[in-house]
């Protein structure tokens, strides 16, 4: 195993600030004596929200004849790959907020859903090459009506899936990775 000790970090340069994230590079001396130039950017910690609907209750809050449970998603265009994703709720999780606070929270603005139960099933980083960027999978179930609003850049059509083939569905292309992983790990803990 690498030893942490055996890199040396000469220092961290933030070339640009956006509302969004940072962006910059730290200079690092490697094992082997030689420097290197390692590039990130910087993200606040997000949440993705494996939301469980019960049979008789629909995304617009209309009721049906029951049947199998369903997950909340959302299907919003993503400007910067210019497609459009049925995605999990999702969102940047607030100072002051753990990850079940942020996914009550993202989950009422989203969809219009508040959950009567939350629970964290996954911390992680994503994507270490080049992010410096946490993130958090949370389950949420005993679903009731809220008050949806929406962020000035959201744009969500709200849907619901059945959960037996909420999984399958994500990975039809074009597929994205914070879906496929909230499910798989839902999935892996027997909540699907």
């Amino acid at each position: 195993m690498t030893n942490p000790e055996e890199w040396t970090h000469r220092e961290s340069v933030l070339e640009y600030e956006t509302d969004w994230y940072d962006g910059g590079y730290d200079l690092v001396e490697q094992p082997d004596g030689s420097e290197k130039r390692y590039y990130w950017a910087s993200l606040p910690p997000a949440v993705v929200v494996v939301a469980r609907v019960e049979g008789d209750l629909l995304a617009d809050g209309a009721e049906t004849d029951g049947g199998d449970d369903r997950l909340l998603f959302v299907e919003q265009y993503r400007p910067p790959i210019r497609e459009t994703h049925l995605e999990l709720p999702a969102g940047i999780v607030e100072d002051g907020e753990s990850y079940t606070q942020a996914a009550t929270r993202e989950l009422e603005e989203e969809t219009g859903f508040r959950p009567s139960s939350t629970a964290l099933l996954q911390e992680y980083a994503v994507a270490t090459g080049v992010l410096q960027h946490d993130r958090g999978i949370v389950y949420a179930e005993g679903l009731e009506p809220g008050e949806r609003e929406m962020d000035n850049n959201e744009f969500l059509e709200v849907t619901t899936v059945p959960v037996e083939s909420a999984l399958e569905r994500a990975r039809e292309q074009p597929a994205n990775d914070s879906t496929m992983t909230a499910l798989l790990l839902a999935k892996e803990d027997g909540l699907l």
